[in-house]
């Protein structure tokens, strides 16, 4: 083989490998509890955040 020839089929072969996307559910499913909990940390910061975004944000109404 030539080396052009062996280039291609190495970038075949690289695009035959698993996404990211299906490594990291392979590894969420590894590791469900410890997942589970840092998914349920991001949610709960994330709403924390724009829950405070909100409080600090509010309009001031005159009475």
């Amino acid at each position: 083989m030539t080396d052009s020839t062996r280039k291609k089929s190495d970038s075949k072969q690289g695009a035959s490998s698993p996404s990211f996307i299906k490594l990291a559910m392979k590894n969420m499913v590894r590791k469900g509890r410890q997942s589970i909990l840092h998914f349920s940390l991001t949610a709960v910061g994330c709403i924390a955040l724009i829950i405070t975004i909100a409080w600090l944000g509010r309009p001031t109404l005159p009475h």
